[in-house]
């Protein structure tokens, strides 16, 4: 993949900072919150006192006429997946940053954590159709090519449908993930499918907010326009009937997303575009290893 110049200087800069972050900051929260998929068969050693009898090989020791037992140990390898919004309303951004920055930076963190733990990464790009999957591998090659498609790829649509993305995880898959969803989740219809990818993988939703989107200050007439369909609509921020309404709203539909992740046993992350992105991980990762 050839990229210009200053794009890979801008990538080799977040990885640098990336990296120091994860190292310094959330690695071991990281290692202890996800314990890896069980125990997997490692050999045969023969039996002695105070062993578990349950670990014991009889059909080995009938062949044998030794007792036996079996070893286990942990299987560490994971597999995380970072499905990422790249639909038109992550084009927004009241403060230093866009939402689809914030989702990078977030993605590009999460990445280095599982490389520098040995875990598999794989990306997928969503709007309202799959814009790109990269299956997972290990390695820091593929940390920079998940960072490279993160910043270089061009959507080819702007609208939004998690559905889409949710079954593409959903059949790709056949070994359970680790998969954190990153969007700002302002579309509907997902929710059956949601349930249905979390019964078979651990699944977290970090959900991106924008301070102008959680309060609109009292600015008089103002033009908005949704990033995703083009159209327009003026409105009065300064009226205390709209000020009200759409308070209701808000309150209603982060009310209705909060209750529908927990219904899903999806975990959720808040994230501001104004705001630390390692505050809110490392809570996860410390409430997720029981700290």
């Amino acid at each position: 993949m050839s990229l210009p110049p200053e794009l890979l200087k801008k990538v080799k800069l977040l990885e640098i900072s990336t990296r120091k972050k994860v190292n310094n900051l959330f690695l071991g929260e990281y290692h202890s919150a996800f314990k890896g998929q069980g125990m997997t068969f490692s050999e045969f050693r023969e039996y002695v006192p105070g062993d578990d009898v349950r670990t014991i090989a009889w059909s080995l020791m009938a062949r044998s006429g030794k007792v036996y037992i079996k070893k286990f140990d942990e299987e560490r390898e994971m597999t995380v997946i970072l499905a990422v919004d790249v639909s038109g309303s992550q084009d927004f951004g009241s403060k230093q940053y866009f939402k689809g920055e914030v989702a990078a930076h977030v993605a590009a963190l999460l990445s280095f954590a599982a490389t520098a733990n040995k875990d598999s990464v794989g990306l997928l790009l969503f709007s309202d159709q799959v814009e790109l999957f990269v299956p997972p591998k290990k390695g820091r090659g593929q940390a920079m090519r998940i960072l490279r498609d993160l910043y270089y790829h061009k959507p080819a649509s702007r609208g939004t449908n998690i559905e889409v993305a949710i079954d593409h995880l959903y059949g790709a898959l056949k070994k359970k993930a680790h998969i954190f969803v990153i969007s700002d989740f302002l579309g509907s219809g997902f929710e059956g499918a949601l349930r249905k990818l979390s019964r078979k993988h651990d699944t977290v939703a970090v959900v991106l907010e924008d301070k102008l989107e959680v309060e609109i200050p009292k600015m008089g007439l103002v033009d908005f326009e949704d990033p995703e369909s083009g159209e327009t609509v003026c409105v009065d921020t300064s009226s205390p009937v709209f000020q009200k309404e759409y308070k209701e709203y808000l309150t209603q539909m982060t009310s209705k997303r909060a209750n529908e992740l927990k219904r899903s046993q999806v975990d959720q992350i808040n994230i501001r575009t104004d705001g630390d992105l390692v505050t809110p991980l490392l809570g996860f990762f410390q409430r997720r290893s029981g700290r």
